[in-house]
């Protein structure tokens, strides 16, 4: 990518930049939110907590063209925590120059700093844009994932 790529902590001036990528996001899984959702969601990742979801933007010469949201969270195998990398998404438009991987390192590097040696994520089984980054950057396991919606 020849232009700026910057990956930075989400601001509360990134509001409808992140609104316009999320919206986006959801729209790949076929998911719509109400608004509640998404003024919640935006006012969690400007907090200043270690255990609430954080972001991050990637912007490449100021304009925002992907996002990152993540959590650090205990777990009971080992004595430090671990870090769920909850959503990804670039533009489609930047897709395949760099900016998936920017963010997953960019997440993985404030897990570093934060003492926390691993990261995780989940995704569709028909995501293969993004199961080919995947495949590059990590290694994929053999959990499978349940859910009950009450």
């Amino acid at each position: 990518m020849s232009e700026a790529l910057v990956i930075r902590p989400l601001r509360a001036e990134d509001e409808a930049d992140w609104r316009r990528l999320w919206t986006a996001y959801l729209q790949f899984y076929d998911t719509t939110l109400p608004e509640e959702v998404f003024q919640t969601a935006f006012s969690r990742l400007l907090e200043q907590n270690n255990r609430e979801f954080q972001g991050l933007i990637a912007t490449v010469d100021g304009v925002a063209v992907g996002l990152a949201h993540f959590l650090f969270h205990r777990t009971l195998w080992a004595t430090t925590d671990t870090c769920y990398l909850m959503d990804l998404f670039a533009d489609p438009n930047v897709r395949g120059q760099g900016v998936g991987r920017a963010l997953i390192e960019g997440v993985r590097q404030r897990a570093l700093a934060a003492d926390i040696p691993s990261l995780y994520w989940m995704t569709q089984e028909f995501n293969y844009p993004g199961r080919t980054l995947y495949d590059k950057v990590a290694e994929k396991t053999p959990f499978i994932v349940y859910e009950i919606n009450s």
